[in-house]
């Protein structure tokens, strides 16, 4: 029986465009440390490669960890020294990204309808960000961290998505198994890959990324609207 709804954060609770979400955060970043001599072409490589590797890590280090690795051996050591000017970026200059969002209401509602009929809630989102810019990004769709079991950031998570050991992860952290879960999501690579481990899926097609042009009738899917009507008829569980 489903008791834990996981969900994706970018494009599907808090709807954007991908490409326009990285564009305008690269700028905003690269524009801080301008301020400490960094030149922006090099930090966008910097963070380029860092995300990569966290998309690519095998669970020997944390992302966190992962990142700040590559990321400092393409712009120098100097960095590490700087890292809570990066907290100071993600408290402020970030909410700047937050523009070229455009929240449903939809998120609140069906978090809201989910947690009322008694399911743990878990913000399954890439862990390439850390907790607090994270936790920014729920809000700017209108929910609260706190509505969550688990969030996943790169603090916590040593696997990213697509990698089905992020999904392993996840279930080993909040002990439940693959059947008790459902995953909804917007990128068909990325979301609906967490099939493979028996989790069942409703693929959000509002911000719909398919990069392989597969057939999404191969899965439950539908509009975020739709998706309330789903939750609706779900069966309380407390």
């Amino acid at each position: 029986m489903i008791d834990t709804i996981l969900f994706d954060l970018d494009g599907t609770l808090l709807p954007l465009d991908q490409d326009e979400f990285v564009h305008v955060y690269f700028k905003a970043l690269a524009g801080k440390f301008i301020n400490f001599g960094y030149k922006p072409e090099l930090m966008i490589k910097g963070v380029s490669a860092g995300l990569e590797a966290m998309v690519k890590n095998d669970g020997s280090m944390t992302n966190e960890e992962k990142f700040w690795q590559v990321f400092s051996s393409i712009v120098g050591n100097e960095i590490l020294n700087l890292k809570p000017e990066f907290d100071s970026f993600y408290k402020k200059e970030f909410w700047a990204v937050q523009d070229i969002t455009k929240p449903t209401e939809y998120a609140k509602k069906c978090v809201q309808k989910l947690k009322d009929k008694g399911y743990k809630l878990i913000a399954a989102t890439n862990p390439v960000f850390p907790q607090i810019a994270t936790y920014t990004r729920l809000r700017w769709a209108g929910v609260d961290p706190d509505d969550f079991i688990h969030v996943t950031t790169y603090e916590n998570s040593s696997f990213s998505k697509p990698n089905i050991n992020y999904y392993k992860e996840i279930l080993k952290t909040v002990l439940k198994q693959p059947e008790q879960c459902m995953m909804v999501g917007n990128d068909i690579q990325e979301d609906m890959c967490s099939l493979q481990l028996g989790l069942k899926t409703y693929l959000i097609t509002d911000c719909i990324i398919n990069k392989n042009n597969i057939d999404i009738n191969t899965f439950d899917h539908g509009s975020f609207e739709e998706f309330e009507k789903l939750v609706d008829n779900m069966p309380n569980i407390k």
